[in-house]
């Protein structure tokens, strides 16, 4: 399965493309997932899309791309609009190389061009070039010429190659099958098809969730600046505020539609429940107002006209209703961390290679008691390798590496939840490492993390993705430790989600080191960043935001660079041909002054060779003539001449 580009026949036309939502419902298992949902996506919209998991978010982005059908309700989308859509998880099934993957975006293109080809043939053989079906033809040829040129028909490698390092691959990657790469690097090829086939209107499904800092850096760049649509779900905060302009909340059932980005979002959805709940509280206070006068009055026949009248105005009030707000949120706490040692980690000249691929080396690493860090980088450049070497699930390392005294090891892999046994049930999955006085409070425990009577004996292969790493949080609770070592753990997190684990780490008292690329996580819980960067490992004292702007400032720099490089290189090509002749003299002599010491070098490796034979025959303890002697001399006094000449050759090449 691949990332899916859908073309969508001619519904209505108008001068703005447009996708119309109206009055959509979708059942699950029964009952409603949402109900009565109406809205419409303009041409430039940034949507995000969020609401709690379980919401339908996932489904709502699945019927806009025409995946799954509503059961009631209709989606009319603009005359020949084409909507991409990359799912959360997938399978992908790309055979061919990464770069010949990406330029599949381009087969209608392809299309286009052939249709091309065979329109200039067709008007060339014509001579009737006052017909209308002549300049039916040349208006043909130029609808289509101009529509490669609006899907960007010139500049496809470059195009392809672009987006492609963009999300993260090196050039080196270009020519490699897609198959030898990880699910998550496979995932990227999909999404960098999606985005060279530029639909009208892009649909992205946690588009972050298999992307390193840098690469949703550059993702943001890229759809802040792109032509159509995009509508998004993602659990990132900063995500979200960089790109959208718009938060489509779905909650119970019903939409509201927010004209600000999610932070904005936030605080307005507080204050509309606010005014929900104030509104709600009047109306009870009016209704017991006029129940208690209909009470008092009804009997009386001097109030019959009033008592009516109230009640005809209880029957028209139209009951407020306020937002059904799940209160059910995972609620925990790490246990105290017991006593370490000063030092916690000691690594040095650390190094790591798989076959011929050096991960990192040269890497040094101190950390004491209570330290806070992070591992930052492009994904492949060994932060969950480092980390495996420090919970001890890798050995075979370079250079010398040792846990501190007392060092106990919290440890959650950035697959944790696909390492628990799919066949064991929630409740076994506790139950087999719980020890003591854990093992009465197991349901108490997975209770904590939303798992009711009914969820404890399901088996862990039926739960959902954010289950599962609500599971295999749960596990590392039970387990007292004084180093965590966290590799992705808000992967399948909601937000509600992460906001109880950031708080939980930020009354951790023990070492801490996490593996992220949320940034909004991120911030405020380390006090230190190592980045992964060339295979070499640099230490950041600071936030990680602090760390983006350094980078980014690091990165113009280098561009400036580049910039007064290009210059100086066209300034030296508008010099003309006095100055090439001049440039050829001047590479000329260089080689003389090269060719010069490289004579050299080998004539003292020579004489070398032969003092070194003269030596071991002294050695021998055998008699020589006063002919060797003197040869041995003159020898030694040749080695010390062409040893000066060669210093003087070697200054002319420096100096030169």
């Amino acid at each position: 399965m691949s990332g899916i580009l859908c073309n969508f026949a001619p519904q209505f036309s108008q001068a703005r493309a447009m996708i119309a939502i109206n009055n959509l419902s979708v059942q699950f298992t029964g009952t409603d997932l949402f109900s009565g949902v109406t809205f419409n996506i303009g041409d430039r919209d940034r949507i995000g899309l969020v609401g709690r998991n379980g919401a339908g978010k996932s489904t709502l982005l699945k019927v806009i791309a025409g995946m799954q059908a509503p059961e009631t309700g209709s989606m009319i989308i603009a005359s020949g609009q084409t909507v991409g859509y990359l799912p959360q998880e997938m399978i992908p099934d790309s055979v061919g190389t990464v770069i010949g993957e990406a330029m599949t975006a381009f087969a209608q293109i392809d299309t286009l061009e052939q249709l091309q080809t065979s329109l200039a043939e067709q008007i060339a053989e014509r001579t009737d070039y006052e017909s209308a079906e002549y300049l039916a033809l040349l208006q043909r040829h130029t609808d289509i010429t101009e529509q490669i040129s609006i899907l960007g028909g010139s500049g496809r490698r470059e195009q392809a190659e672009k987006v492609l390092l963009g999300l993260g691959f090196r050039h080196s990657d270009f020519d490699r099958p897609v198959a030898v790469f990880s699910g998550g690097w496979q995932m990227r090829v999909e999404l960098a098809k999606l985005l060279l086939q530029r639909p009208d209107f892009l649909l992205l499904d946690e588009p972050t969730n298999h992307l390193d800092i840098e690469s949703i850096q550059w993702l943001e760049t890229f759809l802040g600046t792109y032509p159509g649509a995009v509508i998004l779900v993602s659990h990132d905060r900063t995500f979200l505020d960089n790109i959208t302009t718009r938060t489509i909340e779905i909650t119970a059932g019903r939409i509201y539609d927010y004209r600000c980005p999610y932070s904005e979002y936030v605080l307005q959805m507080q204050q509309r429940r606010a005014s929900q709940m104030a509104q709600l509280t009047n109306q009870q206070r009016q209704v017991a107002q006029i129940e208690a006068f209909i009470e008092r009055f009804r009997y009386k026949a001097t109030k019959s006209k009033q008592v009516q009248s109230r009640i005809k105005m209880l029957e028209r009030m139209e009951e407020v209703k306020v937002d059904e707000v799940s209160t059910e949120t995972i609620h925990f706490h790490f246990l105290p961390a017991p006593h370490s040692g000063k030092i916690v980690v000691e690594a040095t000249n650390l190094g790591k290679a798989y076959a011929d691929n050096q991960v990192f080396d040269h890497a040094d690493l101190l950390l004491t008691s209570g330290s806070r860090i992070a591992f930052v980088g492009r994904n492949g450049e060994g932060k969950s390798t480092l980390a495996k070497i420090i919970v001890g699930e890798i050995n075979d390392y370079t250079g010398t590496f040792r846990l501190g005294a007392g060092v106990q090891i919290g440890y959650y892999a950035q697959n944790q939840a696909a390492l628990l046994d799919g066949e064991k049930t929630v409740f076994q999955t506790i139950d087999d490492i719980a020890l003591g006085d854990i093992r009465p409070k197991i349901r108490s425990i997975l209770g904590s993390f939303l798992f009711d009577d009914e969820d404890i004996d399901k088996k862990v292969k039926v739960l959902s993705g954010g289950e599962k790493a609500r599971l295999a949080l749960a596990k590392l609770l039970l387990t007292p430790s004084n180093l965590l070592v966290l590799d992705e753990p808000t992967n399948h997190l909601d937000m509600d989600s992460k906001d109880i684990l950031k708080n939980a780490l930020l009354q951790y008292t023990g070492t801490l080191i996490l593996v992220s690329h949320d940034r909004d996580f991120l911030q405020g819980l380390t006090d230190s960043l190592f980045e992964f960067r060339d295979g070499r490992i640099h230490q950041f004292k600071g936030d990680i935001f602090e760390f983006l702007e350094q980078r980014r400032l690091a990165d113009l720099k280098e561009l400036e660079v580049k910039k007064n490089t290009a210059v100086k290189t066209q300034e030296a090509q508008s010099q003309g041909k006095a100055s090439y002749l001049e440039a050829k003299e001047r590479e000329r002599e260089l080689r003389k002054l090269r060719s010069a010491v490289e004579r050299l070098e080998k004539e003292i490796e020579d004489i070398e060779n032969q003092i070194a034979e003269r030596d071991a025959a002294l050695a021998s303890g055998q008699p020589q003539s006063q002919e060797f002697y003197t040869e041995y001399q003159q020898l030694k006094n040749l080695l010390d001449r062409k040893m000066s000449d060669w210093e003087e050759a070697t200054i002319a090449v420096e100096e030169f």
